[in-house]
């Protein structure tokens, strides 16, 4: 079934808010703009009906994804969980200047990019970007799933330690500060969003990757 073209856009953060009836309006109110929130709609009445909503609780209730869905996307042999968010970390060297992100599963759209940070690791991005989507998740009373594609992060997540060899130096103080705080924000915190493995020989990359293999 092919998808319903979108003709309006809803805009919860941007620099007018709104429902714009094009693509070109609403680019001008959030391209450049940060922490922009919109989302498209193939009808007026599902716009209207997403406006009367915050952008995380229209989301969640899958408003207009007719063929995404709420619930479950399904192949000819797995499933991925729709809707929900996926994250992702890209580092130039090892260690090296690493950045993270976090995006809308089904449209790839970007919910969050942090860095770029000096002497990272894949690793520790990969844990950032976790914990910073499952905070974000929590902050918006939104209890959708999360994935990743990194066993090691997962795992530190449940651990509630960032459990890197990553040597501190002058230039990557303000990153042990941020692994600081999201080990005392795990351990001070609960959230109820499931942590999935994405499964990248059945599916692909996952969508917030950076695209720089």
């Amino acid at each position: 079934m092919a998808k319903a073209k979108n003709k309006y856009y809803v805009v919860w953060r941007g620099r007018l808010t709104g429902i714009f009836d094009s693509w070109e309006e609403c680019r001008k109110q959030t391209e450049g703009y940060e922490g922009a929130q919109y989302k498209g709609y193939p009808t007026l009445e599902l716009a209207e009906a997403a406006h009367k909503l915050n952008y995380w609780q229209a989301i969640k209730q899958g408003i207009g994804n007719r063929e995404e869905g709420r619930g479950t996307f399904f192949d000819s042999q797995h499933s991925i969980q729709l809707p929900s968010l996926s994250v992702d970390a890209a580092c130039s060297g090892n260690p090296g200047v690493m950045e993270y992100r976090g995006v809308d599963t089904a449209t790839g759209r970007e919910i969050f990019r942090m860095g770029p940070y000096p002497d990272g690791t894949n690793n520790v991005g990969e844990f950032l970007a976790l914990v910073h989507g499952i905070s974000l998740m929590q902050k918006n009373s939104c209890n959708l799933p999360i994935y990743s594609d990194s066993v090691s992060a997962i795992a530190w997540v449940r651990a509630k330690q960032c459990k890197t060899k990553l040597m501190r130096t002058e230039r990557n103080i303000p990153l042990f500060d941020l692994i600081a705080r999201a080990e005392r924000w795990l351990q001070s915190n609960t959230y109820s969003n499931q942590i999935l493995k994405w499964d990248t020989p059945n599916w692909g990359e996952i969508p917030a990757d950076f695209g720089r293999k």
